[in-house]
């Protein structure tokens, strides 16, 4: 009689998988975070999912400390930045409608050359405070570098070397923001959410694609045609569904 055969162990996220039911699940709690459109808030117990010392698990290690912050706006706000900086470095920055002031704070990490980085929203939320003293306890630079500020958006003075940037400001607020952008002849880049279907210009393009596309097409027209470069880029689609991201830059500066 021959032996029973063994079926191989199997491999769980590079660990071997002995069949164990406590090994079973102490594998599954510890697995890696898969979903970045999860909207639940990170909270210090995630911080195990990012042991790495790369850049982006001590960013999210310290977000994860701030327990204020949804998953999906760690990984927005990180690939928005870092394509952001590809393009353009080395001004003021202002975050308009911020927020948790998170992209304020990842822009002011990876560029250096920024002297300065303003959070701007009409209702600062008591999280921004958390999350700035979280990542200024691991980049302490950073308390001096990024100012909060609680004003509307029309209130707050732009100048043509800043760098406007925004993630997800609703509806008719994204071209509020490239209204301010262009009138100052400031570099802009935006990453739409849900729009208006009533108000926003889809500039007679909604028989050809889809009304969303058809209004962030009509913006990056409108730059173009204010005199600016433009950059069509996305992040990425697991992240979230509204992953256009627009850049531009003022041809004459």
């Amino acid at each position: 009689m021959r032996p029973r055969a063994v079926s191989p162990d199997r491999e769980i996220d590079g660990r071997r998988d002995t069949g164990n039911r406590a090994s079973q699940e102490r594998l599954r709690h510890d697995a890696p975070v898969r979903d970045r459109s999860s909207r639940k808030k990170l909270r210090p117990t995630a911080e195990r999912h990012y042991p790495g010392d790369g850049l982006f698990d001590r960013l999210a290690r310290a977000v994860c400390a701030a327990d204020a912050v949804p998953r999906k706006e760690l990984y927005e706000s990180w690939e928005v930045a870092r394509r952001v900086r590809r393009r353009l470095r080395g001004r003021r920055i202002v975050d308009l409608a911020c927020g948790h002031g998170l992209l304020a704070q990842i822009a002011a990490i990876l560029d250096r050359d920024a002297e300065e980085v303003v959070a701007l929203d009409p209702n600062l939320p008591p999280s921004a405070e958390r999350v700035a003293a979280a990542l200024a306890e691991r980049w302490p630079f950073l308390a001096q570098r990024v100012r909060r500020v609680a004003s509307k958006l029309e209130h707050f003075e732009l100048a043509s070397d800043d760098l406007v940037i925004s993630a997800h400001a609703c509806g008719g607020l994204t071209d509020r923001i490239l209204d301010r952008a262009i009138a100052a002849r400031a570099a802009v880049a935006v990453l739409p959410c849900c729009s208006d279907h009533s108000h926003s210009d889809v500039g007679n393009l909604d028989g050809w694609m889809d009304a969303d596309l058809a209004i962030d097409a009509v913006r990056a027209i409108r730059l173009r045609a204010a005199g600016y470069r433009i950059w069509t880029q996305t992040i990425p689609a697991a992240i979230t569904p509204k992953n256009r991201l627009l850049i531009g830059k003022p041809l004459d500066t």
